[in-house]
């Protein structure tokens, strides 16, 4: 009966969601910044009935209370931060903040808590135990708005039984959803590397302390931590994405520059890797008669996903969409700030499909041309609050 009053009324909130999700597409902020945002959520919540507390500067908590009695606390979170990229979609919702977009999909995942909000407050005598929901700031710059609200209390009164949380995921089809139980997403470390030499002609190299040379060794031999000194069965990444070495076809610089990502599944490990990295990179810049200086900014721990809640979250997501649409996901080694939650509580970060190639709409996330299908709004609005509900043991 639940699950048919659900899905009813995630019809009939659909446009309202739509409607939502076109408003926060249009006006996207930054990490830290989502100000306008923020207090169109808490708009809403009132227009719903529900009372909420600000945490984090622009973050927002709610609870909806059953009616039936029940000690048992679900949280449900979806993050609120656009990305520094200008929008290439020619949409009647198209960001009006040049250079500032929803690339992420954090519009669907608020206007999708908005219509979970909706769906269980008006289903409130079905259910016992207490929904909290969590409008999260900053996901996608470190340290993480999730690391800030935990440091406030968010989950403390009432402390949750679990978290839940969803993401869009535009390589699945609108009206599936993924899970993966166990390690999920792999953690993220920012790497700022500076190598310094002595810079000078092209031609007089004798003269020189070539930082090129240098970094070009440090490069190729970095590899070896993640090909010869991690675990081969537990995944980790090294790139570097960032070189500048600031010379001329005649000219040795004095110094070079680079930005890497390190990641990884293993805290142990992580921490090894930090310290192999470092003292490999300024060991050879010193043999090479240079110097290095290797800093290291720690990001968000890797994210796992508990094992039983997890299941059970799959097992309740067929029966609520059906088995052909419930997909089992590999792990990912992108990162994700809702591992904070994940490392203190029982944690379930599960995907929702938003692709649909008959429209073109294919894009990944992070990109200027990303979409996604909004028929997957009823899908993620109706499937939150019934998994809510039945973590709830309803």
């Amino acid at each position: 009966m639940i699950k048919e009053q659900i899905q009813e009324l995630a019809k009939t909130i659909y446009d309202d969601v739509v409607g939502n999700r076109h408003h926060l597409h249009a006006n996207p902020e930054l990490s830290f910044h989502e100000v306008q945002t923020s207090a169109f959520v808490a708009r809403k919540l009132e227009e719903i009935g529900l009372e909420y507390h600000k945490m984090a500067d622009t973050g927002l908590v709610a609870l909806i209370k059953g009616d039936k009695p029940s000690d048992k606390v679900i949280a449900l979170r979806a993050d609120m931060d656009a990305l520094p990229i200008l929008e290439a979609n020619d949409v009647p919702y198209k960001s009006q903040n040049p250079g500032v977009m929803h690339a992420c999909g954090h519009d669907v995942h608020t206007s999708s808590l908005l219509g979970t909000a909706k769906i269980l407050t008006q289903l409130k005598s079905e259910f016992g135990g207490t929904v909290k929901l969590i409008f999260q700031p900053a996901e996608e710059k470190l340290p993480g708005g999730a690391s800030l609200m935990i440091k406030e209390g968010v989950l403390e009164n009432p402390k949750p039984d679990a978290v839940i949380g969803q993401h869009v995921m535009p390589l699945i089809d609108a009206g599936k959803v993924g899970f993966r139980a166990g390690k999920y997403m792999a953690s993220t470390d920012e790497l700022y590397v500076t190598v310094k030499g002595k810079g000078g002609h092209g031609a007089q190299p004798q003269q020189n302390v070539d930082p090129v040379i240098i970094t070009a060794h440090i490069l190729t031999a970095l590899q070896q931590v993640v090909s010869r000194f991690a675990d081969p069965k537990s995944p980790s990444v090294l790139s570097f994405g960032k070189v500048i070495a600031n010379g001329a076809t005649n000219v040795i610089p004095n110094e070079v520059y680079l930005e890497g990502t390190f990641r990884t599944m293993d805290e142990a490990w992580r921490q090894e890797a930090h310290k192999r990295m470092k003292k490999m990179a300024e060991g050879i810049a010193e043999s090479m008669g240079g110097s290095c200086e290797f800093n290291i900014m720690r990001g968000y721990p890797f994210l796992i996903n508990e094992e039983k809640l997890t299941n059970n979250a799959r097992s309740h997501a067929e029966d609520y969409l059906g088995k052909e649409n419930v997909l089992d996901l590999d792990i990912w080694m992108a990162a994700e700030d809702f591992a904070y939650y994940s490392q203190v509580a029982n944690s379930c970060f599960y995907r929702l499909g938003t692709r649909n190639e008959e429209r073109g709409i294919t894009s990944s996330v992070h990109t200027p041309t990303f979409d996604v299908d909004e028929t997957a709004l009823q899908t993620s609005t109706g499937l939150m609050a019934y998994l809510a509900v039945k973590q709830l043991g309803n």
